[in-house]
């Protein structure tokens, strides 16, 4: 009885001392709010992963910019380590790497067709931008065709004078600096609290983000000028994905394709069900007409050659893409 007893003993010490399987925890900065589409598709994204690792990998959702990270700060924070992975909207990053601001040419992709062939010849630029960085790309998506809300509805190029409207980066600031606008270039946290004291009047953006920040609130016009593509991008630091072992990292790059697809049907999908959310809002979704759809075009085309003129890296993949269309 007492062998029996200490080998018991024996076994149960034993236990305690063999490690149990290394669990790697990622926290993941998301400035969306909870219900965002993007902020779903993150949270999917996580399970996913916990799934195909086996609970290797667990990566937390942290919505809502709660991690204190803002949108321009995104893919600095990866690089330096503040954290491990992020969902970070794209043309907010053109501060460290200006090429970055391609999609966000006014009326170069406005459509998911012609952002999936730009993506075809950019997408590797992508991916080298955020290996300088110290990142790893793990999958994009799109969000829905970027709209104007306004007070009063936008029916010629004149109503736009003097509207002070939220812009995302540089290219939306010279495309409405262009209209007769008076763009003011903010990150999404600020936007509704600016619409609340008076700062700006108009905002562009996409139909999710007039949801997410209650829009009829304070405008009751939206004009689908679908003038501008944008996408978010979810990148892990090197140093943690490289301490990963080689199949784990296997597993969450088959998981991130797979879901990426996915996500780009969630996101065409999402403007057709936001949309029924304004319109029973009371906000009023209209067309540009196509004299006024021809005039914004007009003004958008000389920004693609300023634009290559200043970010001389861009012009081989803005080429290849307009070729490409013809």
């Amino acid at each position: 009885m007492k062998n029996v007893l200490c080998a018991g003993v024996a076994a149960l010490f034993a236990a305690i001392a063999m490690p149990a399987a290394a669990e790697t925890a990622w926290d993941m900065s998301v400035v969306w709010p909870e219900g965002n589409f993007h902020t779903k598709n993150a949270m999917k994204f996580a399970a996913a992963v916990k799934d195909v690792t086996k609970g290797e990998v667990v990566i937390t959702v942290h919505s809502g910019g709660a991690l204190g990270i803002k949108g321009p700060e995104g893919m600095t924070a990866v690089r330096d380590g503040i954290v491990p992975i992020a969902d970070i909207l794209m043309s907010q990053q053109v501060g460290e790497a200006p090429v970055l601001g391609i999609e966000t040419l006014p009326y170069l992709a406005p459509t998911l067709p012609d952002l999936a062939l730009l993506h075809k010849f950019f997408r590797p630029k992508i991916e080298d931008v955020a290996t300088s960085m110290n990142q790893k790309l793990l999958y994009m998506v799109p969000w829905p065709g970027q709209a104007v809300y306004s007070a009063k509805k936008i029916e010629k190029i004149e109503d736009l004078a003097g509207l002070k409207i939220r812009v995302v980066d540089a290219n939306g600031h010279n495309f409405f600096a262009a209209l007769g606008a008076a763009p003011v270039q903010m990150p999404w946290g600020e936007v509704v609290p600016s619409l609340a004291a008076g700062t700006i009047n108009g905002v562009t953006t996409s139909s999710s983000s007039g949801v997410d920040g209650a829009f009829w609130e304070f405008m009751k016009n939206m004009s689908t000028f679908n003038w501008q593509a944008s996408s978010n991008i979810v990148t892990v630091n090197l140093d943690a994905w490289n301490a990963l072992a080689p199949e784990t990292r296997k597993a969450i790059e088959d998981v991130s394709q797979t879901l990426e697809g996915e996500f780009w049907l969630v996101s065409r999908a999402e403007d057709d069900d936001k949309l029924a959310i304004l319109k029973e809002k009371g906000i009023a979704v209209e067309a540009p007409s196509p004299e006024l759809r021809a005039k914004l075009i007009e003004r958008a085309k000389p920004l693609w050659d300023d634009f290559k003129t200043r970010v001389p890296d861009a012009a081989p993949y803005i080429d290849a893409y307009l070729k490409a269309q013809k």
